[in-house]
């Protein structure tokens, strides 16, 4: 299991009109067991697309960095770390509003 350590968001901005709703990147630093495959002595921090529309609502992607090399890591977290994510995402979207 994850434990997010510290996080930021802010809105991305489509100055073209192009996408449907509001897109927000978080940037969470994560902690992770050592007996787990995805530690490292570096640390990490994950990258989450987060999408707001009429149509759909959620975790449109995300990436694992480590954090003092900013390596992108080839892993995928599992069904429950998903989930706690989104459920993070969700918990703090609130925290930044949409500018009309």
């Amino acid at each position: 299991m994850l434990n997010i350590s510290a996080y930021s968001v802010e809105l991305i901005k489509d100055p073209f009109g192009i996408l449907e709703g509001e897109r927000y990147e978080f940037i969470l630093d994560v902690e992770v067991p050592e007996d787990d495959e995805l530690f490292s002595d570096n640390g990490l921090y994950l990258k989450v697309l987060y999408g707001v529309s009429a149509s759909r609502t959620g975790m449109i992607k995300y990436e694992i960095y480590e954090r003092s090399t900013d390596k992108y890591l080839e892993f995928d977290l599992e069904e429950d770390e998903i989930k706690q994510v989104e459920s993070f995402c969700v918990e703090h979207l609130a925290e930044i509003s949409p500018k009309s």
